[in-house]
């Protein structure tokens, strides 16, 4: 699934592709790419048409396309809400190019220039235009999402002291969506390694110190992703441009069952961890006594 940095890179596309223009026609191709937007896809698509974009946003994983003037339902301000799922892919390509396999949603502009595809192999993302919560600033169904470390808005410390409460394994907070976003299985194996804690270490005997160094670790390995255009472990995920991201040459623990750690040569250990995967190095990140996994 994508996490935060491929789908930043996605939102930067858009922001380039499509903001500023106007929508002339809405074509939904298959109920389930609109399946949360309640009032299905005539109700979506009539919502989206004569409607400028403004602003090109992102929350953890979740982006949006802001809109111009309110709803027909509300005064709210609203906003074309997406979550790109397992196989989602917002592509802005000529109107000339032939539909693609598993084209969902096709969404052309009045200046009749690239238009906007939502393409979803296995449909589990989606679409939805959704009212933005004036106070949160984000749509409503994302409000209550934490802030991702990226955003200006994140504070280390009341995350070190949120984290610490929560009696859980460190990896397992990282995953936790209600205390930050954008951070999924790939970010929070490589961040762990480079701040050398294990990913059952607990959270309650975590220093200030410790939170500080996982949280430097997450951002920079985030950000070195960013500058890569994010990681592309097969074709499903691409910018707006249908370009694959590079980060996976870089990738120290993740997928590297058995090679030598980067740091001090020990083969890398794979765990089983929440019906997915944990990489560590028995070294760098030693095991906790008594682990919370």
């Amino acid at each position: 699934m994508p996490e935060l940095p491929e789908v930043e890179v996605v939102r930067a596309g858009l922001a380039r592709g499509v903001v500023g223009r106007t929508v002339d026609t809405v074509v939904v191709g298959h109920p389930r790419a609109v399946r949360r937007h309640p009032e299905g896809g005539e109700h979506f698509a009539q919502l989206l048409t004569g409607r400028a974009i403004t602003a090109a946003r992102r929350r953890g994983k979740y982006l949006w396309l802001t809109l111009d003037g309110p709803g027909a339902a509300s005064s709210a301000p609203e906003a074309l809400l997406a979550h790109l799922g397992m196989s989602g892919q917002l592509l802005v390509v000529p109107p000339t190019k032939p539909p693609e396999p598993h084209l969902r949603v096709r969404v052309t502009f009045r200046d009749g220039g690239r238009e906007l595809r939502f393409v979803d192999q296995r449909t589990f993302g989606g679409l939805a235009v959704a009212a933005v919560d004036r106070q949160a600033g984000v749509p409503a169904p994302i409000a209550h999402i934490a802030p991702d470390p990226l955003e200006p808005v994140f504070d280390d410390a009341v995350f070190a002291a949120a984290i610490r409460r929560r009696r859980t394994g460190v990896k397992r907070a990282l995953l936790d969506q209600t205390l930050v976003s954008g951070i999924g299985n790939i970010y929070a194996d490589e961040a762990l390694w480079r701040a050398g804690l294990h990913f059952a270490r607990p959270t309650e005997t975590l220093t200030r110190p410790e939170t500080g160094r996982l949280m430097a670790a997450v951002r920079a390995v985030l950000g070195e992703s960013l500058a890569a255009g994010g990681t592309s472990f097969d074709a499903l995920y691409v910018s707006t441009e249908g370009v694959s991201g590079l980060f996976e040459r870089s990738l120290a623990v993740y997928g590297r069952a058995g090679e030598p750690c980067p740091r001090c040569g020990t083969p890398i250990r794979r765990d089983a961890f929440m019906n997915r995967s944990s990489h560590t190095c028995p070294a760098c990140q030693p095991r906790p006594r008594r682990g919370r996994w």
